[in-house]
């Protein structure tokens, strides 16, 4: 696949395949809806991962990197 290739699929698309790789493991934090344009207001997310990570670890995984936002925020 080439980097160009990509434009031409959804983020739908491109969350889905990474999340059928049995290779992943991680977690995919998206928007619930597509931007277009600036960024303005409030935003929902979606957090969505695949059997390789068991809820409990998910939520620990999003702990750990919330906590270093929050250390790294000016």
């Amino acid at each position: 696949m080439q980097a160009n290739d990509l434009e031409l699929y959804t983020t739908e698309e491109l969350v889905a395949e990474v999340l059928r790789r049995t290779t992943f493991l991680g977690v995919v934090v998206h928007a619930e809806e597509e931007l277009k344009g600036s960024w303005a207001g409030t935003r929902a997310f979606k957090v969505r991962f695949n059997g390789n990570l068991k809820t409990a670890e998910v939520r620990r995984l999003l702990d750990v990197v919330s906590e270093s936002i929050d250390s790294n925020s000016p």
